[in-house]
């Protein structure tokens, strides 16, 4: 969709093996805190499925357009806030019938307005977010949570059990995922895409209010109704 060329672009990801063949010459860079990036080094930075980690998301997003030149392009990919509705309500309800409390779990993620009004905060012009839902097919609960495990998004909040779960608890909420009697099971994943630009003089500006010269109504071919006063 972006139609000029990017040369020189850097990745910002926890699994560089993976950005090594879908992006070929880009720099590939840990999702540490202080991120290895060179100021006004690249015309693309792509923050790759690793920002729902982050302790300070906006701190990321700042170095990573501090390392943009001038309109240079931002992209970021990672879960929202709908992913994996159907397993944060079988763990929680389980966790309550066998233990009688709740335990923090599965990492919680904001949703899309929240998130898109991170870019402005980060100093990113012309700001879009948007989001995809994919609905994943496991064979049952379990085996969902074995590939939670193998893509490495386990647990890891600071307030979580300092011990293993309960083999009552994971049977449990085995039971009580939706559409588990019949199976197979599906897993919701949504996942939110930042866009924002380093900003720049070239870039287009919001004409000033009341300074428009065609009406909508004509634009749209549409009749136009006032609304009453009150």
């Amino acid at each position: 969709m972006v139609k000029r060329p990017l040369s020189d672009a850097a990745v910002v990801t926890g699994h560089p093996e993976a950005w090594a063949e879908l992006r070929p010459g880009a720099r590939l860079v840990a999702d540490d805190a202080i991120l290895d990036l060179e100021p006004g080094a690249y015309d693309l930075v792509v923050h790759a499925m690793a920002l729902h980690w982050a302790d300070d998301p906006v701190g990321q997003m700042v170095q990573c357009r501090r390392a943009l030149r001038p309109d240079g392009l931002f992209l970021a990919v990672f879960p929202g806030g709908q992913t994996l509705a159907e397993l944060r309500g079988a763990l929680a309800e389980a966790e309550a019938a066998v233990t009688g409390g709740l335990s923090p779990r599965v990492l919680p993620m904001g949703e899309i307005r929240q998130l898109g009004a991170l870019l402005q905060r980060a100093g990113l012009a012309l700001p879009v977010a948007d989001s995809e839902r994919f609905d994943v097919e496991y064979r049952t609960p379990l085996h969902l949570m074995q590939d939670l495990r193998a893509m490495g998004e386990t647990n890891a909040l600071a307030a979580r059990l300092r011990h293993f779960t309960r083999p009552s608890v994971l049977m449990e909420a085995a039971r009580r995922y939706p559409g588990a009697e019949t199976g197979p099971v599906r897993a919701t994943f949504e996942l939110i895409t930042l866009t924002g630009w380093c900003p720049d003089g070239s870039q287009q500006k919001p004409l000033r209010p009341g300074s428009a010269a065609a009406r909508l109504a004509d634009v749209l071919n549409v009749s136009e109704t006032s609304l009453p006063d009150n």
